[in-house]
């Protein structure tokens, strides 16, 4: 069985605040942890809902599987390019500003496999 994969790129939040939210759902059957996502209050819970929803149904349409039986087998978040502002301080200085982003890849299994 091939890995049931969906990727995010760039998604302008920093990927320490989107590991907080998918840490809660890794190794969990896929439609708990929708339904646990849907209930987190953070920012990041709406993306990564969003992508993990796109992965079943790649999974239900590319390969034939049904949503009860996946799990997430993997998920994670790596850094992604950094957009580096610059806001002017006091004495003629200035304070840099980062506006980082991520990548997110979640791997869904069917169970069993």
């Amino acid at each position: 069985m091939n890995d049931i994969q969906a990727h995010l790129r760039a998604l302008p939040m920093s990927a320490q605040k989107v590991r907080l939210v998918i840490d809660l759902v890794r190794g969990k059957n896929a439609n708990d942890a929708l339904e646990m996502l849907r209930f987190v209050n953070k920012a990041a819970a709406l993306p990564v809902r969003k992508l993990l929803a796109s992965a079943v149904a790649n999974a239900e349409e590319n390969y034939g599987v049904s949503r009860d039986d996946l799990v997430v087998a993997k998920i994670f978040a790596n850094e992604a390019a950094t957009r580096k502002w610059r806001r002017f301080g006091a004495r003629g200085r200035f304070k840099p500003v980062l506006r980082r982003s991520s990548h997110i890849t979640v791997v869904l299994h069917e169970r069993g496999t």
